[in-house]
């Protein structure tokens, strides 16, 4: 099969990842999206672009892949990682992040959950994706409680209480 870079807007990139991404939602915002779609120009995946979640890292010159989905077809999130980076080089960034959910075992929300999203979480990602493209482990992050606070109210986003791994692109 022969895959392809395309251009994806935000609208279209949010629409493929509340389909096909595995337990988040779609991110608020970003600086670019671009997209993988196959010789029949289906779009078969899409990466999602913006400022650093992490206010330390959020230096100007850094930026971090939020989300990426495919439908599943082979190499298609490698090939997604390698042109997010190339097209944030492109446009002047010197870095590129990305995290992703390291594996759990057991239960993630306490009990005997049966959500797709806590299944998936317990499987984790093993981070081979990002290896073909070439990134690198910096850190590994233990898990954080959420944003909600007594005096600031916050929705869930799916990451609580989960350990990440952060990665660089080389």
């Amino acid at each position: 099969m022969s895959l392809r870079i395309v251009p994806v807007s935000f609208r279209d990139a949010c629409g493929f990842v509340s389909m096909w991404h595995r337990h988040l939602q779609p991110p608020r915002g970003h600086k670019f999206s671009v997209g993988i779609a196959d010789s029949a120009d289906r779009l078969i995946g899409v990466a999602i672009v913006g400022r650093p979640v992490a206010r330390r890292l959020d230096d100007g010159m850094t930026l971090e892949v939020i989300r990426t989905a495919t439908d599943g077809t082979r190499n298609a999130n490698s090939m997604l990682y390698g042109t997010a980076w190339r097209a944030a080089k492109a446009l002047g960034y010197r870095r590129l992040i990305t995290y992703n959910h390291t594996r759990v075992s057991g239960p993630v929300c306490g009990g005997s959950c049966l959500h797709w999203s806590c299944r998936s979480i317990r499987a984790g990602e093993s981070g081979a994706s990002l290896r073909a493209a070439g990134w690198r482990v910096i850190a590994q992050r233990r898990p954080k409680p959420g944003w909600d606070r007594p005096s600031r109210p916050r929705a869930a986003n799916g990451s609580e209480g989960i350990p990440r791994t952060l990665w660089e692109a080389v």
